[in-house]
């Protein structure tokens, strides 16, 4: 038996132990009227050693998280979902047998606990109970309290346990709540509208990515998670809503790594009669504007660098920013054959039909993108590149497009939408015979968006966020893996034969 397994009988053992003496091991009556946050402040006004006043009583439940017992007294942390308070049991307060009961509980135990408020002499505001009783038994040891999770797969599998024992955890969850809901209210307050578009989809569009693939059995018809909502939202704007919306799942059947997990979280939106230089100062306005209501300040620390948001952010063309950061000659750039060769030259494999533009942007990618800390907005992408972007009017080859950058990442992508079906439906066409015949990314036409915008789409400018990396910037967390609650991992090894050894002791 695994020295895991060994633990968890000998816990089971205690629990038909306590069963035994009448304990209740799971009940579901006990309703507490108060949480530890709302208690905590009342201690202010209380001296050491004094009772508050007037003797109101309280009732809290949550886990417990520490235990120190003696002959005749015991103290107990427990924790609710809002913080913590010591809990102080008395003998000749609670009754012998119910004390002596109690001293056969464990740490992680969920407990429910009446009593009266008051100061110890250390000055620890507690709750000094006249009634305790057992909500829930814990069968598995919680983690030492000074180690907590160590191991990083391990926090990743059992989020339920890293959220007990490490408040940070708690609190990056919690932030990321903040952060979606401060986005939901800034474009609200902009007027626009919140929808739902398809999850499964026919075609999957909107994108260039490897899709997850199921079949509908009542239809008889294959269906893709989808990659991007964005060609439902733009039908939106064909059907009159003219500001939308959508913070969802896509889906990509792609690697894992610290930046990219197959189920994450966008934010994409859409707003009639706007350019991308709307959208660049929105988000601008945006996020900085949620990171001073997140963290209190425009200027964060991520993962050891300096980073200020405050506005105005930097905007490069992606020339600009080759010859500023890369150091490549404004002369090269202009000459697609030296393009071409020195993306060859950097070991950067290109397709057979891949053009300047195509070879201009992996250069960006290769010695630019990573050195880009500050957000720095770099616009005029090549047409090659964008599919979905409307042409600049001066010049054809690039279009009304940008990416942001901050730390070296990829946040947000936005562009003047295109909005000519014929011009449409040509770069469907090039984009699916430049995949060929590609396995693992489908080429198909939507031939429905294109009817949609053969009705007429208004001029128009979308972008997709990413809200995994927003939360990341903002909680300084390393991995996308720590601000997804439950992320993608490979089956644990020996879990199963774990379970069945248990279960036949």
């Amino acid at each position: 038996m695994s020295e895991e397994n060994q633990t968890l009988a000998q816990r089971k053992e205690k629990a038909e132990a306590l069963a035994e003496l009448g304990v209740k091991l799971y009940i579901n009556s006990f309703k507490p009227a108060n949480c530890a946050r709302e208690l905590l402040p009342k201690g202010d006004l209380l001296e050491p050693q004094q009772a508050e006043p007037g003797g109101a009583v309280y009732s809290i439940a949550g886990r417990v998280l520490a235990m120190r017992k003696f002959g005749k007294a015991a103290f107990c942390t427990v924790a609710d979902g809002s913080g913590q308070i010591q809990i102080y049991l008395k003998l000749d307060i609670l009754g012998e047998a119910v004390f002596e009961t109690f001293k056969k509980w464990d740490i992680g135990d969920i407990v429910g606990v009446v009593g009266t408020l008051f100061k110890t002499k250390v000055g620890e505001l507690s709750l000094q109970a006249s009634e305790i009783v057992m909500i829930s038994k814990s069968l598995r040891p919680l983690p030492d309290k000074w180690h907590g999770l160590s191991d990083v797969e391990t926090r990743y599998r059992q989020r339920y346990v890293d959220l007990i024992v490490t408040p940070e955890t708690r609190e990056t969850f919690r932030k990321r709540v903040e952060i979606i809901r401060l986005v939901r209210e800034h474009l609200s307050r902009r007027n626009f509208m919140e929808v739902e578009t398809p999850m499964m989809q026919p075609i999957p569009g909107g994108a260039t990515a490897k899709p997850f693939k199921t079949h509908h059995n009542a239809l008889d018809m294959d269906l893709y998670l989808r990659i991007a909502p964005e060609l439902y939202l733009k039908r939106l704007l064909v059907g009159g809503f003219e500001r939308v919306f959508e913070i969802n799942r896509n889906f990509r059947n792609e690697g894992l790594s610290t930046r990219h997990n197959p189920e994450f979280t966008m934010l994409e939106f859409y707003q009639a009669y706007a350019t991308y230089e709307d959208l660049i100062n929105l988000t601008e306005e945006m996020i900085s504007s949620i990171c001073q209501a997140v963290n209190g300040s425009m200027k964060i620390t991520y993962q050891g660098q300096e980073v200020d948001l405050t506005p105005p952010w930097t905007k490069l063309t992606m020339d600009e920013a080759l010859m500023q950061v890369a150091g490549i000659s404004a002369d090269l750039l202009a000459d697609d054959a030296q393009v071409m060769a020195l993306a060859r030259e950097k070991g950067i494999k290109l397709e057979d039909n891949a053009g300047p533009g195509k070879a201009k942007t992996e250069l960006f990618e290769l010695l630019v993108e990573d050195r880009l800390i500050n957000p720095t907005f770099i616009t005029r992408y090549p047409t090659e590149v964008s599919p979905l972007a409307r042409r600049n009017e001066e010049d054809p080859s690039v279009t009304d497009r940008f990416e942001l950058f901050i730390t070296g990442r990829e946040l947000a992508n936005g562009f003047s939408e295109l909005n000519d079906p014929r011009d449409q439906l040509s770069r469907f066409e090039k984009q699916i015979a430049d995949r060929g015949d590609d396995d693992e990314i489908h080429p198909e036409l939507d031939a429905d968006y294109i009817r949609a915008l053969e009705y007429g789409m208004p001029s128009a400018a979308g972008e997709g966020i990413g809200i995994d990396r927003l939360v990341m910037l903002l909680t300084d967390a390393p991995s996308i893996r720590d601000v997804i609650l439950f992320p993608h991992l490979k089956p644990e090894a020996g879990l199963a034969a774990d379970r069945d050894e248990d279960a036949g002791q």
